[in-house]
């Protein structure tokens, strides 16, 4: 994601947090391939959501599902992990932590269990820090994983340390579900791979012969899901938030799924983003605003399936009803990366948390999208 002459070499490589946002970048403009890559990324996620409702009527849904669920959250941690490769114990990097991590964290866990509250869902208890729902998983993992981040800088082999890791996670029968942590012990590795990954590495995909080859591997890829949507086979596995006993699987068949899955996505993940674009697009200013996107759409997607609709409305689950919610699952979750609704709730995504902080910290702002 680098040309020979990249711009000034303008990559937010500082305390930086996707999916939603670089926090305090030092850097007078950002990179239109980091941006471009967040918002598409973010439109797959609101498509796939909108899937989840929909894939049991459909086996080219459910194919689609399969496909986009391979890679676009490993996209994001990859992401996240190549903009955290700077990250260290430094106060002001701890408090921007906090403040564009953990508070949104706290509002979103509170908000998402108040709405289920309300819709008679509610978990019991109702209400747990530890235990996070839906999509608020993410900002908790982001938080383990961006501490641990000085460790992956001075052990010798990170990525296979890493993988060892969420490998011995996958064959565990014992890891419950308090910080979610097989999610965050799967993902793991492809957070150490993006702490790993210099601007040189993405530049190769840049490279004709590279998005050439990518055709084939995604047409294949996508064949394949369509297999396997008519096969049956569990979806579990691509969640990475359960065990290989609670897949239905022997304890040994989780390290070897770990592996392979980890070499289907990064190849996957690969091919995506060499067909991002490098130039500033008419989306390109909405990457800054992706973790709105990320946690505003989950709420409606509940709310639509609390209201029952897809159940109401049986056209819905035509061939015309799945592109329609396809589409407006774009449209949506794009307007929820436009500046007006960052405006509205800034106060919940991007606190401004000076008052929290000791006075020598003030200067320091949680950042922009």
């Amino acid at each position: 994601m680098v040309t020979q002459t990249f711009p000034p070499q303008r990559t937010n490589t500082t305390d930086t947090l996707p999916p939603g946002r670089p926090e305090v970048v030092r850097t007078t403009q950002r990179d239109a391939f980091f941006d471009n890559a967040k918002y598409l990324a973010i439109v797959l996620v609101a498509m796939g959501h909108s899937w989840d409702l929909l894939k049991g009527d459909s086996r080219t849904t459910e194919g689609l599902y399969l496909f986009v669920y391979a890679f676009h959250m490993p996209a994001f941690v990859i992401i996240s992990g190549h903009f955290s490769r700077n990250f260290d114990l430094r106060p002001d990097r701890v408090k921007r932590l906090i403040a564009g991590v953990v508070v949104p964290y706290l509002v979103f866990q509170t908000v998402y269990s108040l709405f289920d509250l309300a819709a008679g869902d509610a978990p019991n208890p109702p209400f747990s820090l530890i235990d996070p729902l839906y999509l608020t998983w993410f900002l908790l993992a982001l938080f383990i994983w961006r501490l641990t981040t000085p460790l992956w800088r001075v052990v010798r082999h990170p990525l296979t340390l890493a993988l060892v890791i969420a490998a011995l996670a996958s064959a565990s029968p014992g890891m419950g579900g308090a910080l979610d942590l097989q999610r965050v012990l799967q993902f793991l590795p492809f957070f150490v791979l993006g702490l790993r990954l210099r601007p040189e590495h993405f530049h190769v995909l840049r490279r004709r012969e590279i998005r050439i080859l990518s055709v084939p591997v995604v047409l294949g890829a996508l064949a394949v899901a369509y297999w396997a949507a008519g096969a049956g086979l569990d979806t579990g596995w691509l969640y990475h938030d359960s065990g290989a006993r609670q897949n239905g699987e022997p304890w040994w068949a989780g390290p070897v799924v770990t592996a392979g899955l980890f070499g289907v996505s990064v190849l996957l993940t690969a091919c995506f983003l060499a067909w991002v674009p490098h130039r500033r697009m008419w989306f390109t200013a909405l990457g800054a605003g992706t973790l709105y996107g990320y946690l505003l759409h989950g709420l409606l997607i509940k709310g639509v399936g609390y209201a029952g609709w897809f159940h109401t409305y049986g056209w819905l689950h035509s061939a015309p009803g799945e592109v329609a919610v396809t589409v407006i699952a774009a449209a949506v979750v794009t307007a929820l990366c436009t500046a007006p609704v960052r405006r509205v709730f800034r106060w919940a995504v991007e606190p401004g948390m000076g008052w929290a902080f000791r006075a020598e910290s003030r200067k320091v702002s949680p950042g922009t999208l």
